[in-house]
């Protein structure tokens, strides 16, 4: 089982939102290297994230079977 942060990625680009931007408003360095290499992030992170983006978990990640690349 892993959890995939490209739809992240896509609406981040959609909103102009660069990871450096992401570090202003609050999302700490060592948060963004695990969100950038798809490693575990807190739910308290999710909701950083869903409140700055103004989004729903769903529309940050997405589970991928181990079977799937």
């Amino acid at each position: 089982m892993a959890i995939d942060y490209q739809p992240l990625l896509d609406i981040m680009g959609k909103k102009k939102i660069s990871w450096y931007r992401l570090e202003k408003l609050g999302i700490d360095n060592r948060t963004v290297h695990q969100l950038r290499h798809n490693l575990n992030i807190t739910t308290g992170t999710i909701g950083k994230l869903c409140k700055i983006l103004e989004c729903q978990p769903g529309d940050i990640l997405r589970y991928r079977p181990d079977d799937e690349s």
